[in-house]
């Protein structure tokens, strides 16, 4: 199975992450590429500070933006969540969705990474 295809299999809508950069593979496997060198990097941890969400609210928006930007769906609406719940003085909640999705983002990363192997 191509890494499109084991994507779309793990929820991403790569039909429309390609439709955003006019269909150019190359550049949205260079962009998933990408995506996994910035989760690494701003990784979000459900043992977050609840006292000051300032660092998991940022975290959480950058991942948002790019896993949106890349149509990486089940990522985009996980954090899109926990980023209303942090706002909201909600800091319990989002961490029971941060742990629901970070399995379903490690299978995702892994994905990628194998396949660019």
């Amino acid at each position: 199975m191509s890494l499109f295809d084991e994507l779309r299999a793990l929820g991403v809508d790569v039909d429309d992450g390609l439709k955003r950069i006019m269909g150019n593979e190359k550049l949205y496997t260079k962009l998933l590429g990408s995506f996994v060198k910035m989760i690494k990097g701003h990784a979000l941890q459900p043992d977050f500070d609840t006292a000051d969400c300032t660092e998991a609210i940022e975290k959480a928006h950058a991942i948002k933006g790019t896993a949106g930007n890349l149509s990486i769906t089940p990522v985009y609406e996980a954090y899109t969540e926990i980023l209303n719940l942090l706002r909201t003085g909600k800091p319990e909640e989002a961490k029971a969705v941060l742990e629901k999705i970070l399995p379903v983002q490690e299978k995702i990363l892994a994905c990628i990474e194998s396949n660019m192997e």
